[in-house]
């Protein structure tokens, strides 16, 4: 660590200190929500370590750093709750598993390979945690539609439902169509969902995919392709 850095995480520290075993995801303070905000005068504002990458975090926190692992809930809570809800279809119980999945990279941070990229990795274990979820229950309009299908390997980019240029009845049609596409997601086998949550949803690569669910390349693309057809049947009487 160098000395610069090492100064400015001391002053960070300084600044806002927290007893010993307070703050940490296993204890019942912390709140996952303010995790990484600051009270300022009354308003908040972003953490100081917010422009740092991913990884950087990850050496600041292991550093000693107690501000760096709130950011880095801040920047991935919604993200892996969107993602755990529309695979297991259960709101509440998805909150339960997006702190689980903190509790989980808070103890095993030290472990985790700083040549990898860290969001595979914190997917990889909310992935875990979705599918033992569902083990454990024994679970076994249309124009747009086709235009998102037609450019499922062109241009790809994860799915967006809104957008503040949308006109009032423009943004009717899209939430509704968001709520037929998320009932059909819901309707997928369990090992379709995941992948296709994760690279139509998420905009993963296949590769990513693939290091997430730890399934082979050829099997992660066979299994979107299924994904997509099975959607597809799905869907489409609903919008008709």
């Amino acid at each position: 660590m160098t000395k610069e850095r090492a100064k400015s995480d001391v002053a960070l520290l300084e600044r806002e200190k927290e007893p010993a075993g307070q703050g940490s995801p296993e204890s019942g303070q912390w709140d996952m929500t303010q995790a990484a905000k600051k009270k300022v005068t009354g308003s908040e504002v972003e953490s100081p370590l917010a422009s740092l990458a991913d990884n950087e975090l990850v050496a600041r926190f292991l550093d000693g750093n107690g501000l760096a692992f709130p950011e880095l809930v801040s920047r991935y809570q919604s993200r892996l709750l969107n993602f755990i809800y529309r695979t297991i279809g259960d709101r509440d119980r998805a909150e339960d598993l997006v702190q689980e999945t903190f509790i989980r990279v808070y103890r095993h941070l030290h472990r985790f390979d700083q040549t990898k990229k860290f969001s595979t990795w914190i997917y990889t274990i909310a992935s875990n945690l979705a599918k033992n979820e569902l083990r454990n229950r024994s679970r076994n309009p249309l124009v747009l539609f086709q235009t998102i299908k037609k450019n499922w390997e062109a241009d790809h980019r994860p799915l967006q439902w809104e957008d503040p240029h949308y006109r009032p009845d423009d943004l009717f049609r899209k939430r509704h169509l968001r709520g037929v596409v998320e009932k059909a997601v819901e309707q997928l086998p369990e090992h379709h969902r995941a992948v296709f949550v994760l690279r139509e949803m998420e905009g993963k690569t296949y590769e990513e995919i693939s290091e997430i669910t730890g399934v082979n390349l050829g099997t992660v693309k066979s299994r979107l392709n299924r994904a997509r057809n099975n959607f597809a049947q799905i869907v489409a009487p609903m919008l008709r």
